[in-house]
């Protein structure tokens, strides 16, 4: 029920952090707005070789809105604040957040019975709504709107009044189960690790990242700034005959997408690790994707990285997923972490 849209997601790392707390040795929010949790190794025999510390990386925010301009009745044009289309979200009520207090609206695409003389009806009609036909209700003044602190720049997200999840027989559906369902995989593999930590050989670091949706501005300020040579992202991932991918408990392990392949090594371990915990991982090249750790890999400023990733119906929409997933995807990373290769 937390809202999260990058930038301001506040409620969500409130969340984590109450859970961290509990299982990690330091728990810190950096510059960038990154939470942070550090699970530290035990003493080890000095004749045992260190192996780098490992970045586990899950983000904050979600798909969400952002205001481009009020209009002189006090509509709000909004643009995607994340990779979304209008119909991702349909017609809906939605949350503003304005600077000290959430404001209700309603996300429009314009009456129905509309003919194309409407500026919107063509598209409408014909089901292929762009940003441009999209606009939120408010029903206040614009002089109203600007003493909230509603302008360009400010944030509208799904409402409250549509998050709540729905069970689906051995299923969850939800709208930003990415990354809400891999965040929270991170927060129960942080739990676990706590309970296995003689078994580590490196220092864990869970990152809950911000900003991954618009620029993964919050993963590449990590990156730079933690002493971590390996890097793994916790994501949703698509199933889709493309990608071979079957929606299932076994957790994704993905080789490759838009911005890099991920280093074999990592992802041969994955597969192990898996394995052990008695999963088929699925293999996955998802060519139309990015993630954390591929955007960190591909500037250069992680030397290796993978990818594990809860197999998602509808990804960017109402989201679903299988109810053991994530516990697989938490178990899967718990056992690569107390790898000792």
């Amino acid at each position: 029920m937390a809202r999260g849209p990058g930038g301001q997601e506040t409620e969500v790392r409130a969340v984590c952090h109450t859970e961290l707390v509990k299982h990690c040795d330091a728990v810190w929010t950096d510059a960038a707005g990154n939470l942070i949790g550090l699970i530290r190794e035990q003493h080890r025999e000095s004749s045992v070789p260190p192996i780098k510390s490992v970045q586990v990386m899950a983000h904050l925010d979600e798909i969400a809105m952002i205001v481009k301009r009020v209009e002189a009745n006090g509509t709000l044009r909004v643009v995607a604040l994340g990779g979304a289309n209008p119909v991702n979200f349909g017609m809906c009520p939605v949350d503003i957040l304005a600077e000290d207090k959430v404001l209700p609206g309603v996300l429009s695409f314009g009456s129905m019975h509309a003919t194309r003389e409407s500026p919107q009806g063509k598209d409408v009609q014909d089901g292929a709504v762009s940003w441009q036909d999209v606009h939120v209700i408010t029903r206040l003044g614009v002089e109203e709107l600007r003493l909230a602190g509603v302008r360009p720049g400010t944030r509208v997200v799904l409402s409250r009044h549509w998050r709540a999840p729905w069970k689906v027989n051995d299923a969850i559906a939800a709208h930003f189960l990415d990354d809400r369902a891999p965040v929270a995989a991170a927060l129960e593999a942080a739990a676990l690790v706590a309970s296995r930590k003689r078994e580590l050989r490196c220092d864990v670091y869970f990152v809950f990242t911000t900003m991954e949706e618009e620029s993964q501005a919050g993963a590449m300020y990590a990156a730079r700034t933690l002493p971590c040579d390996i890097t793994v992202a916790l994501e949703v991932g698509p199933v889709l005959e493309e990608y071979g991918t079957e929606l299932r408990v076994a957790p994704i392990i993905s080789t490759g997408d838009m911005k890099a392949y991920y280093t074999r090594t990592i992802a041969e371990r994955l597969q192990r690790a898996a394995e052990r915990c008695g999963y088929s991982p699925q293999f996955a090249l998802l060519v139309d994707f990015s993630s954390d750790a591929s955007a960190v890999l591909a500037s250069g400023i992680s030397a290796q990285t993978g990818c594990l990733a809860i197999p998602t119906e509808n990804t960017h929409g109402y989201e679903v997923i299988l109810a053991d997933g994530i516990t697989a995807c938490a178990r899967t990373l718990v056992e690569f972490l107390a790898d000792s290769e």
